[in-house]
This record gives structure tokens, sequence and C-alpha cells, in this order.
């Protein structure tokens, strides 16, 4: 929230672009220390400040990221996503403008399936992950991108019971719980640098 990262000093790299999507009620600051590695390893990082704290619907929001990317001329592009950010990517991927800019995807803790708890939540831009929503319908059904998906969640999340397995993705579950702090755990690089030789 207080983050001193200007995202134009993490654009630079020679290795693959890295566009970063954060969760709902997130901006991309949420995720400065993973954007902090990324970029140590040689990528690009873009941040797509029109996000701003993600509250849209996947699919108006996954059309910001998509305008980016071709404002940008981004191509052969990793996609690093959190919760809802990896509907947002999976969206990006399946849509023809732009399914041919994104490489591949690791997404953290996203409800691919919903969460069974969407339906007690007020706010419509919570309720949204319920299993019955239209939008997780869609792209359960689009699973011709999932073997480019990365999904990582932990044994217990407290917002997606249900967690976060992809079929066809590879999936990896880690020896630890939560929505949020999994982020700052080992594995996430490490997956990444594997999607990455």
């Amino acid at each position: 929230m207080f983050s001193s990262l200007d995202p134009l000093d993490v654009e630079s790299g020679e290795r693959a672009p890295v566009v970063i999507v954060p969760g709902i009620y997130e901006s991309w600051k949420f995720l400065e220390p993973l954007i902090r590695s990324v970029h140590a390893l040689g990528h690009p990082v873009h941040v797509v400040s029109a996000l701003d704290l993600n509250v849209r619907p996947v699919p108006e929001a996954a059309a910001v990221v998509t305008a980016y990317l071709g404002q940008t001329d981004l191509r052969n592009v990793i996609l690093l996503a959190h919760s809802k950010g990896g509907l947002i990517g999976k969206h990006v991927m399946v849509d023809p403008e732009s399914a041919d800019r994104v490489a591949a995807m690791i997404a953290v803790a996203t409800p691919f399936g919903g969460s069974a708890y969407a339906r007690f939540m007020l706010a419509p831009s919570l309720r949204i992950f319920s299993p019955r929503n239209r939008t997780i319908r869609d792209l359960a059904a689009q699973d011709a991108v999932n073997p480019r998906i990365v999904s990582i969640y932990g044994r217990f999340d407290p917002h997606i019971p249900a967690r976060s397995e992809l079929k066809g993705a590879k999936n990896v579950e880690l020896d630890t719980g939560g929505h949020f702090r999994i982020l700052a755990h080992a594995q996430v690089l490490a997956e990444f640098e594997l999607l990455t030789p």
C-alpha cells in the first residue's frame, strides 16, 4: 500500500515479459515482493495500473489487461496472478484478441471453481465467485489453455474451501495454508523459474 517502487524501474530486462494481475481489492503493490524477485531474474515486469483495486467484473478487468497488452505490444507474456487475478488471466488467455500474446500463467490461490462462501457475501464484487456464476462456469468450460497454467495453492484456504485445483493444469499444492501468505512461499518463485528456463 505504501510501496516506494516506481513501476517504470522494473520494466527493463531481456527475458520474457511478466504482467502482474492482482486479486480483488488489491493493487499491484500487494505483489511487490514477487515483482522485485521476478525482475531480479531478468524479466521486465509490467503492472496494469488501470485495474486500480480490481473490483470490476472479470470480463471487464480482462479487457483492461488485453488493452494494455495491445498498447504495449507485449508478446510471449507470462501472467503472474493472485486470486481473482487468475480468473482474469485465464479470460485473457482465451480471448482471441490477446490469446497469442500470452505464453503461460502462474496463478496463486485462484478460485477456478468458485467459492462456496460467495453466496453469503453482500457485495456483488464478491458474489461473482459463486460456483454458479456464469463467468466461473464459462471459464471452466474453456480448458484448452489449462496446460499452460500453473495453479499454486495451500492445503487449506479460508476463502476457497474446495482449493484451486484446475484440471489439465500443473497443480502445485503447498504444505501450508492461507490465501495471502502463500504469496511469500519460496515455491511460488521456484515454479516461476521452472516455467522460464
